[in-house]
């Protein structure tokens, strides 16, 4: 979370408790993962699993939320926080070979940001196909899919909360799971 034997300043604190205690989609599992070492002296990093019952047969995708803080500033970043993300999942084949995939995945990106309200600013990023055959004895298990979404932007205050929620609709949304209304609480599946 932050560097050896330093306390960490209050600025990346107070942005970190933005973080906490936000209502986001049950599918959505969160767990803290020991951040990047060598980007920023200050770095807090989540995970999470899209898995609507925990089942590992119901997988759904993944993803990662990195905060990136310098006292100082950094340069490419043009402040002193960076945020990371990173959304992973499996498609349907015949997504494979949209020409539209890549726009899409980042309009997925660019729309969760606008809805959360979350303001930024110096965004970058990539989507990632990848398309696998099978030969041998993997066969049965047929071909595979995915979409990978990575970006990184600098958010214009030290309240990340709309961050985190927009990385949440993100990877939710990648792994294929319908919006919810606003008002509307979402229901657990059941098998």
């Amino acid at each position: 979370m932050n560097a050896p034997g330093q306390v960490a300043p209050q600025e990346f604190e107070g942005a970190l408790l933005s973080l906490r205690g936000h209502r986001l989609r049950p599918e959505l599992r969160l767990e803290e993962v020991p951040p990047p070492t060598r980007i920023a002296p200050y770095a807090l990093a989540l995970t999470g699993e899209v898995n609507p019952t925990g089942d590992p047969d119901d997988f759904l995708g993944n993803g990662r939320f990195v905060v990136l803080y310098d006292p100082e500033g950094q340069e490419a970043w043009n402040g002193n926080f960076r945020v990371i993300v990173m959304a992973r999942a499996r498609l349907e084949d015949e997504l494979g070979a949209d020409a539209m995939l890549g726009e899409v995945g980042w309009s997925w990106l660019t729309d969760a940001l606008s809805t959360e309200e979350a303001g930024y600013h110096s965004l970058s990023g990539t989507v990632t196909r990848v398309l696998s055959e099978t030969f041998g004895g993997l066969e049965l298990r047929g071909g595979e899919v995915e979409i990978e979404v990575r970006a990184s932007w600098t958010p214009t205050s030290n309240d990340l909360a709309p961050h985190l929620r927009a990385w949440a609709l993100l990877t939710c949304q990648a792994a294929g799971l319908p919006p919810i209304p606003d008002n509307v609480a979402p229901l657990n599946r059941r098998r």
